[in-house]
């Protein structure tokens, strides 16, 4: 796991011991799983290191001001920060001496990631920010089962899997408008995601979506349905992973109306019927 504590460093994240043992115990999980239920294709270590674990976690260098962290337990002989200045934006991480700064995200932000599958990108992002609350919502029970014994193993708390498909549950009033951002790595034009995403996000919040590099065409159709839905396209930001020619885009939309109650549509129209 040293290439995962590298990598992950060029992201500005150091990875304690104990994180680099969860990422190692969710590794054998996976693996181990994978032989009797279809998880993922990817396999391989370094495969699954850069692909799943890294591409999860490189959400740090685009959105670093949708998170904040409180330093106001620490003084500025120890810290880069200024004592007059509380907050600073989490990914832009910052180190204290001998402090992992990844313990002392705020505990408030909370997130949904939809259509998690194997738990990507949700459960990397709760090993290193462990405060923040996430729920990981998939329409498969046997992944969400899965799901349920990685939370039990790594003994995680204040994340939950749920089964359900998005145009159910974003219907129901524990989940509509409740979270503060949105994630997806889900296979689907963003015009689907959108339908699916944004009725889950508050006002004032955000759907992030983990696509490939090559975004211009599907974007340029997703603009009507992001309107309609209450969204506002923010930012397109890309990257390419560390130590691979892996080129990723996270489209970033802010939530600046309430969703009308007609959508999500019905199971399967948002797919074949894109608005």
């Amino acid at each position: 796991m040293d290439r995962l504590k590298k990598r992950a460093e060029e992201l500005n994240i150091l990875l304690s011991d104990e994180q680099i043992d969860m990422f190692r115990k969710y590794y054998d999980m996976l693996i181990e799983t994978n032989k009797v239920m279809n998880l993922t294709a990817i396999t391989e270590l370094d495969e699954v290191i850069t692909k799943h674990f890294i591409d999860s976690i490189s959400l740090v260098k685009v959105a670093h001001d949708l998170f904040k962290y409180t330093a106001d337990t620490h003084n500025s002989a120890t810290s880069s920060i200024s004592p007059n200045k509380n907050e600073k934006d989490i990914f832009s991480i910052h180190y204290y001496d001998n402090i992992d700064i990844n313990n002392k995200i705020n505990n408030n932000i909370t997130i949904l990631d939809l259509g998690t599958g194997a738990g990507f990108p949700g459960i990397p992002l709760k090993i290193i920010f462990p405060r923040v609350e996430i729920v990981l919502m998939d329409s498969l029970n046997k992944r969400v089962k899965f799901l349920q014994n990685v939370i039990d193993e790594l003994k995680l708390s204040n994340i939950t899997a749920i089964h359900g498909r998005a145009e159910e549950m974003a219907g129901k009033k524990e989940y509509r408008e409740k979270f503060d951002i949105c994630i997806s790595r889900a296979v689907a034009n963003l015009s689907t995601l959108s339908e699916y995403c944004i009725p889950f996000v508050k006002k004032e919040g955000h759907f992030i979506s983990y696509k490939s590099s090559d975004i211009d065409e599907e974007l340029s159709k997703a603009k009507n349905a992001i309107k309609i839905l209450g969204g506002n396209l923010t930012a397109v930001k890309k990257l390419t992973l560390p130590a691979s020619d892996i080129e990723r885009s996270f489209v970033i939309i802010e939530k600046v109306r309430n969703t009308p109650k007609s959508y999500p549509r019905k199971a399967g129209t948002a797919s074949k019927n894109p608005l």
